[in-house]
């Protein structure tokens, strides 16, 4: 494994600056099962560094390769926690979670996660789980991006079955009021400031046109005083133009392909691409409030990050002798 030595080196020295206050921190899921940052130290000690190469490899081919990897964390922990349930595919009478609507022709990535877990079963059979490996691709696409680091706890365990019903219903829309979005934040157990701070993951990425389209015809709850009209043209021209709902527009349109706090910045000045996004600054004044404070100061926004996506990742794993290590992430064993 000496190719995989830079690149270890270079994660572990990143991490070890980003993670200085938290390298002993244990999570632990809602049975009392710990999940630990050191999971893999004795039997798949090249794990993370695998894992870090081949995200690297995948963001430099395609820089939106970070947010769309990001975004597979995101779909997979809020459909009965981070259980790896979203990479199963439809197989006989089997329904995953791939075809439900808001993933449906939108998530992406799953041959890089395909490759990685090649990579890893001929290294360290039965060892390294797709659930973990999806935490572990989430951060490393957020540091590979600019963004902020954290020690990723593993042990987490894969499911053996989804659930098409709960990702339709579990996982927030592009057009939510603010209310809808704290409901379904606070349903898997994360909070308004969790919800403000995880959605600063769309700083990265793109949109179809389809899932901003009240925000063209002012049928959302965005047509207020932070409206752009100019940003408005800009949009409805691209849709229009097009004459497809397929078209894809950035999420932030200044710094596209980096992890910062401009995201922020775009709501401020009536610039989120989604109804959902511009609902932070006129739907709530605390979530504005929020926003504002990551608007002054990044590293703020981006300790709220680190701390929210740790929690998110802990939401209801199974481990111990609950679900399995899948062989190949698409189906079960």
């Amino acid at each position: 494994m000496a190719k995989y030595l830079g690149f270890y080196l270079l994660v572990m020295l990143r991490l070890a600056m980003a993670f200085a206050g938290i390298l002993n921190e244990t999570c632990y899921d809602d049975t009392g099962g710990p999940l630990r940052a050191d999971e893999y130290q004795d039997t798949c000690p090249e794990a993370e560094a695998i894992i870090f190469s081949w995200v690297r490899k995948a963001v430099s081919d395609d820089p939106r390769m970070a947010a769309s990897l990001l975004r597979l964390h995101f779909h997979d922990c809020f459909v009965n926690g981070c259980d790896a349930s979203v990479l199963l595919d439809d197989v006989g009478s089997f329904v995953g979670e791939k075809t439900a609507a808001p993933n449906l022709n939108s998530l992406r990535g799953f041959e890089v996660i395909d490759e990685i877990k090649s990579v890893l079963e001929s290294v360290c059979p039965g060892t390294v789980s797709c659930a973990d490996i999806l935490a572990i691709t989430a951060r490393d696409s957020v540091v590979l991006s600019g963004g902020p680091g954290w020690d990723v706890q593993k042990g987490r365990r894969d499911s053996l079955s989804a659930s098409k019903a709960a990702a339709n219903n579990n996982i927030p829309g592009p057009n939510s009021s603010i209310a809808t979005l704290v409901a379904k934040f606070q349903s898997v157990g994360l909070t308004l400031n969790d919800m403000v701070a995880l959605s600063g993951a769309h700083t990265m990425g793109k949109a179809r046109c389809s899932t901003f389209t009240s925000r063209l015809t002012g049928s959302s709850n965005s047509n207020g005083p932070e409206i752009n009209v100019k940003f408005m043209e800009s949009l409805q021209q691209l849709c229009s133009e097009s004459g497809t709902n397929v078209t894809l527009a950035q999420l932030d349109l200044v710094t596209p392909a980096t992890f910062d706090n401009q995201y922020y910045v775009n709501l401020l000045s009536g610039e989120g691409l989604l109804a959902s996004d511009q609902a932070l600054v006129s739907g709530d004044d605390q979530t504005r409030r929020i926003v504002e404070s990551y608007v002054e100061d990044t590293m703020i926004f981006f300790e709220d990050f680190r701390k929210s996506m740790l929690k998110m990742g802990s939401l209801g794993p199974l481990t111990g002798n609950n679900g399995e290590i899948r062989r190949n992430c698409r189906a079960v064993n």
